[in-house]
């Protein structure tokens, strides 16, 4: 999962002082307690609408089937637009100069959606059909902002954990996952002992260094952390953040991750895990599609497992991105809003199973079961959403470029006290220009 770098952090901080600098920027938003949009029947006819998805490069086939099932059930066209990478960052560019989609993946996080400034630019999805339908765990646990659901959750949402390799555990005597982090550690240890590389990071595309720190923080996450950092009353430089951070760092340093950190790509990452060259990485689901295209369901099956982790614990910390989740835009165009709300309706309704099976991933409906071919880590990543804590991306009212700064520690560029520094500074930059109180 790529994240917004720097550059898109800085649109994302020009569109929020814009729309919070004037509450009425855009098209109002409807009135409290007025009543929600109409949901039209899902199979309606729609003959002579056009609709638009935005979609990032690795999310662009999603909607294929389905919207192609959808135009044939209606009589809409569908066009799917890949906006290329940086995707948040162009999306936001595009929104901010008033081009909208009518519908676009987007990562359902509270920061997320109010970096787009969900209040003007979205429709509200409110009273929407399929959500009772969904497992109950899942129906709140993203797309919410304000306590208004502004997004649509399609598939299961991605979870910081470890993924492991089964063949390298069993041949060094590890008969059982770590219960804990710190028995992690331990496992990292003996296998270090026996000339086993025990982690693998990819610090050459920077962005999955924060999932070692915000692990650290999931039990911190469940006492109200990102609750306290969001009102000022603790911050990236106080001792909770800043003793993980510096904690990541103590373990490179002990020479527990592969020797080319610094320079390591996602694609080398992948490779390590499913050869056996390294016997664990700290990932989200994204990692695990990579290790779908190199290898068929038995194999894998057969090669890797996953366990969420956390300091006390296996607790799994949940992180959506934007190929989990859509957004419906206001567009001023009632009948084209109309019509994205029905294509969501049909997605999630009875296109659903049909949908699933396509993409061969795991079910939220109860009702609709998990198709073949879904390899077991997948099912053991959702089956950890229900006991999960948000991430900084789920709770916090920011985004700040922790992951950034981390990988210039990893090079050498900063210290840990830097990086948190460096975060805390562009955090409060970013609230401030959410409205946030405390900054």
């Amino acid at each position: 999962m790529k994240l917004v770098p720097r550059v898109a952090a800085v649109a994302t901080l020009a569109l929020a002082v814009a729309a919070c600098s004037d509450p009425s920027a855009g098209p109002a938003a409807p009135a409290a307690g007025s009543s929600p949009a109409a949901w039209p029947s899902p199979t309606a006819r729609l003959d002579g609408v056009t609709l638009t998805i935005w979609a990032a490069q690795n999310s662009n086939t999603v909607p294929k089937a389905v919207t192609d099932a959808f135009t044939q059930a209606t009589g809409a066209k569908v066009e799917v637009v890949t906006i290329p990478d940086p995707y948040e960052q162009g999306v936001q560019t595009k929104v901010a100069t008033g081009d909208k989609p009518d519908l676009a993946f987007w990562q359902p996080t509270a920061s997320m959606l109010t970096a787009l400034n969900a209040r003007a630019n979205l429709q509200p999805l409110d009273g929407a059909p399929w959500v009772e339908s969904l497992s109950p765990e899942l129906r709140d646990i993203t797309g919410l902002l304000d306590k208004t659901r502004y997004a649509a959750l399609v598939t299961s949402p991605a979870v910081e954990g470890v993924y492991y390799n089964k063949q390298v555990f069993a041949a060094n005597g590890i008969k059982e996952t770590p219960k804990n982090f710190d028995e992690m550690l331990e496992v990292a240890r003996t296998l270090k002992g026996k000339g086993v590389t025990p982690f693998f990071e990819m610090a050459g595309d920077k962005w999955a260094t924060q999932w070692w720190v915000q692990v650290q923080l999931a039990d911190a996450a469940k006492d109200g952390l990102w609750d306290r950092v969001n009102t000022g009353k603790e911050t990236f430089e106080d001792k909770t953040v800043l003793d993980a951070i510096k904690k990541y760092k103590a373990l490179i340093d002990e020479g527990l991750f592969n020797s080319d950190i610094k320079t390591a790509k996602f694609e080398d990452q992948g490779e390590a895990l499913l050869s056996g060259k390294a016997a664990m990485a700290i990932q989200v689901n994204s990692f695990f599609g990579q290790l779908q295209a190199k290898a068929d369901t038995a194999e894998l099956d057969e090669k890797i497992g996953f366990f969420p982790i956390s300091p006390s614990g296996n607790v799994g910390t949940s992180i959506p991105d934007q190929s989990n989740a859509l957004v419906a835009f206001r567009t001023g165009d009632d009948k084209r809003e109309a019509a994205a709300r029905q294509l969501l309706a049909y997605w999630m309704g009875p296109g659903y199973a049909a949908f699933v099976a396509d993409r061969k991933t795991v079910s939220l409906r109860p009702d609709v079961p998990t198709p073949d071919g879904v390899p077991q880590a997948l099912r053991d990543v959702h089956a950890s959403l229900g006991q999960s804590v948000g991430s900084m991306q789920s709770l916090a009212v920011a985004n700040p470029d922790l992951y950034l700064n981390l990988a210039d520690m990893i090079t050498g560029s900063l210290t840990p006290e830097q990086v948190a520094a460096a975060t805390q500074k562009q955090f409060a930059q970013l609230a401030k220009a959410a409205g946030a109180t405390g900054f």
